[in-house]
């Protein structure tokens, strides 16, 4: 960073959260920030910084020591608990020696007093993004799929090491596990990340309409196309076309689909040539394709296509241990979207969650924290 110049190279991808309950200070830091291009959030409490953590991710963190009802130690304890790696500095107008030790034996990035002089502190943060970025991509996972399960950490190990190339992905699971959300984030840690990711579910779209829908169609091609339409994977073209509910598919387009993925080209219904597209394609189903190709129902030569790299997302029974940390995750994204304060559950009611058998997986655990929210004051 050129600190005189008060330029950051990397500020288009540094997210800030600034944490102060001192509304004076945040115009302040958000000021300076914002001066040298960072995304600057802020918030006056540290349970809005929790919340707002888990939606936004930001690279660093920037809170003040004394703050009422949590402070910074304990939201520098609370960050770490999921995030050790995560840069938090603290500044503080009160502090004595013991508070700056006490914060460097907790893992804070700096310890700054105020006030503040501009430079240090802009220096602070860009060494620490710095470092953090370079941490960031095997991060990448743990920040999209929250879990402290073995079998989660090796499956994300898999997805990790599949993400950086363009290789054909599929994701078997039951409903509700999170596939897509895996697609995402193998999607986000690719060198696509900048282009689109579309997801399309093959089961949900009729059939006479899922053609034109995934290679679009010409003006005219049927009766109700008044105009051209260029279709899904199209609009994915330089990033990456997320099929959901694959097994779904008619027999017909499967065919189709399968001239995709050996050419990577689209013919458009109702046209007469073919359009080339650059897209990495990664499918999912709750069905087993394997059965649906023994009974003639999906196409052996397609399921070896889409089937390059296996990786199976366990149901929610198969990764109790999670179950704490998504409860968590869920109420704080909860506590963002209301606006509410942030609620917790008593131990005996985790202990009961986590022993349920979540026949709905994760997206019924999503619906339990969102039932228990709205229900309690």
């Amino acid at each position: 960073m050129d600190q005189e110049a008060g330029v950051n190279p990397d500020a288009e991808q540094a997210k800030l959260l600034v944490v102060d309950d001192d509304q004076d200070m945040l115009r302040l830091l958000e000021s300076w920030l914002q001066k040298v291009d960072y995304d600057v959030q802020t918030v006056t409490s540290g349970a809005e910084a929790l919340a707002q953590i888990e939606i936004n991710k930001p690279d660093l963190v920037l809170t003040d020591l004394f703050m009422e009802e949590m402070d910074g130690m304990a939201l520098l304890r609370r960050i770490h608990d999921k995030n050790p790696l995560m840069p938090v500095i603290m500044l503080s107008g009160q502090a004595a020696i013991p508070d700056a030790v006490k914060a460097t034996h907790l893992g804070t990035s700096a310890f700054l007093t105020k006030p503040v002089d501009r430079e240090i502190l802009l220096g602070e943060i860009a060494k620490h993004i710095s470092s953090f970025e370079s941490q960031r991509h095997r991060n990448l996972f743990s920040q999209a799929i929250v879990h402290r399960s073995a079998r989660m950490a090796e499956l994300l190990e898999q997805a990790e090491l599949v993400a950086a190339g363009d290789i054909t992905v599929f994701i078997s699971g039951e409903t509700g596990t999170g596939k897509e959300v895996l697609a995402k984030a193998i999607h986000e840690a690719s060198a696509r990340k900048d282009a689109p990711f579309i997801g399309v579910n093959c089961g949900a779209i009729p059939e006479q309409l899922l053609e034109s829908e995934l290679f679009g169609h010409e003006k005219g091609a049927f009766t109700g196309a008044n105009t051209k339409h260029e279709g899904l994977f199209k609009a994915a073209d330089g990033g990456t076309i997320f099929l959901d509910e694959i097994g779904d598919m008619p027999l017909g387009l499967q065919v189709k689909l399968l001239r995709v993925l050996q050419d990577f080209e689209i013919r458009p219904v109702g046209s007469t040539s073919n359009i080339p597209v650059n897209v990495r394609v990664i499918s999912a189903t709750h069905n087993n394709l394997e059965e649906l190709v023994e009974k003639g129902e999906f196409r052996q030569d397609l399921y070896y296509r889409l089937n390059v790299v296996p990786l199976e997302m366990p149901a929610l029974r198969e990764r109790r241990e999670d179950i704490p940390l998504l409860l968590e995750h869920f109420l704080a994204q909860q506590a963002a979207k209301t606006g509410k304060n942030l609620k917790h559950f008593e131990q005996a009611a985790i202990e009961y969650l986590v022993g349920a058998n979540w026949p709905g997986n994760v997206r019924q655990l999503v619906n339990v924290v969102e039932l228990c929210t709205t229900l309690t004051k």
